[in-house]
């Protein structure tokens, strides 16, 4: 069984490579390596998935899961610079595909304390585009 959170966020960024020049980054990136950063109002969700707890007929608590989103990802990426301000982005370029996978990394653990298994988290940066991610099926 699965289940899903939404969450929303406003974050900012700037799609770019430090060792390119402007030109080179816009090339690449378009009008996302503004020197001067950009930004999106972001929907996240987050699956969980497991069996149901007879108990409670849930896979997981949403107040449970709610909470460890706000508290591992939305505290840490809401009304900030992703380059900039967020710990976990840090040395990464500041992609859609990036930034779902760090949000992976700090809620795999902490779900899985919860007695649930993170399935995907699905990030729309824009209402033309977002990403899934799975996790890293290989480990």
């Amino acid at each position: 069984m699965r289940i899903t959170r939404r969450k929303t966020f406003n974050a900012g960024h700037r799609l770019y490579r430090p060792e390119w020049d402007d030109e080179k980054n816009l090339e690449v990136f378009g009008s996302c390596s503004n020197p001067n950063w950009h930004g999106h109002n972001y929907t996240l969700f987050v699956t969980v998935e497991g069996p149901v707890d007879p108990h409670t007929g849930f896979v997981m608590n949403l107040k449970s899961l709610s909470r460890l989103i706000d508290s591992f990802v939305i505290s840490k990426l809401d009304h900030r610079n992703i380059n900039l301000e967020v710990g976990f982005m840090k040395g990464k370029i500041a992609s859609t595909e990036n930034l779902a996978v760090g949000i992976w990394e700090q809620l795999e653990k902490p779900v899985r304390e919860h007695g649930a298994r993170l399935y995907c988290v699905k990030l729309w940066e824009t209402e033309n585009h977002y990403v899934e991610y799975f996790g890293d099926k290989k480990s």
